[in-house]
């Protein structure tokens, strides 16, 4: 629904969005994925927050930021799955302008999030392999929650920049998203005011965002193999290898899905990639991440079979 306010802009007071309704036929598939999806997301991330809340051993810089990552995934799958769940049931699924711009900020706050956390991980690899020795004293507590204090205001007051002093206008007509979730690439393509200033923004915000955490990444991953080769021991390589597994696997993952759809060429047409590409980082990579930090880490494993089993005598008893 659109209002006229003159020079053949429009007041949008709802977007509708076009998600999977061109394909009616597969929009109770997609509904099935993204429930299964979402309910190993909530699970997984769920239980590593409680097994590293109830085992001292695990109350380590490493699983304080896991911690916040499994936090972040669970939050960010939450603002945009239920609604791409509801809108997989409906036939012209629409969603309020200000409910559009509300989730869209909201995503973006959780991903910017979710890239320094990876990135403050990478440097406690660095730390805990390079010098092991003033890793307690370097790491602390203090300074863990420090830093995540850091990145949590910072990011907040970022996201909201472009929001707050760029209100974007769009022409008669255009408030079709062709996405299942009000995503920021889809909805800017919409906008036809001037956006110069707006795009001088994004671009330093996606500076900051993608390029700068992950260059900050592989600039700790490079000290990291150096310091690597330094251990004499094949067994101390090895193991200093399997610590940084894990963090690895989810950086590729998740940075090489978000590159692919935030810094390659825009055209003003939507493509379906799009809607595939935020399905692998705005829902799979979330998933997979308790699945990656368990099955690779023996200390991960060692509690969830504690807990288990603490469980299972609870239930004899009872």
């Amino acid at each position: 629904m659109n209002k006229l306010t003159g020079d053949n802009y429009t007041e949008v007071t709802e977007f509708i969005l076009v998600g999977f309704s061109n394909q009616p036929k597969s929009q109770i598939i997609f509904f099935c994925i993204f429930l299964n999806l979402y309910l190993g997301t909530i699970v997984g991330n769920i239980l590593i927050i409680m097994v590293v809340w109830k085992e001292p051993r695990l109350h380590t810089p490493m699983y304080f930021f896991l911690c916040n990552l499994s936090f972040v995934d669970l939050c960010s799958t939450t603002t945009t799955v239920p609604m791409a769940l509801v809108n997989c049931l409906r036939d012209c699924p629409t969603i309020p302008y200000n409910d559009c711009y509300a989730q869209m900020t909201i995503s973006i706050f959780w991903g910017m999030t979710e890239c320094f956390l990876l990135a403050v991980m990478a440097y406690d690899r660095f730390v805990a392999i390079s010098n092991p020795l003033r890793y307690t004293l370097i790491m602390t507590i203090r300074a863990c929650f420090q830093i995540t204090t850091t990145i949590w205001i910072s990011n907040f007051l970022v996201v909201l920049i472009p929001v707050v002093t760029i209100p974007a206008q769009f022409c008669a007509g255009h408030n079709v998203v062709n996405h299942f979730v009000c995503e920021v690439v889809a909805v800017l393509k919409l906008v036809c005011s001037d956006t110069k200033v707006g795009e001088i923004l994004m671009l330093i915000n996606s500076i900051f965002i993608v390029p700068l955490p992950f260059l900050f990444i592989l600039l700790s991953y490079i000290r990291i193999l150096v310091a690597i080769l330094k251990i004499p021991s094949t067994t101390g390589r090895r193991k200093a290898f399997s610590t940084c597994g894990s963090h690895l696997t989810v950086v590729t993952i998740y940075y090489g899905t978000l590159i692919s759809i935030y810094l390659k060429p825009q055209s003003k047409d939507s493509k379906d990639q799009d809607k595939i590409i935020f399905i692998f980082y705005g829902i799979v990579s979330p998933m997979m991440n308790p699945l990656i930090y368990t099955l690779r880490n023996k200390d991960m494993i060692g509690a969830l079979r504690k807990a288990a089993g603490k469980t299972k005598q609870v239930r004899l008893s009872v």
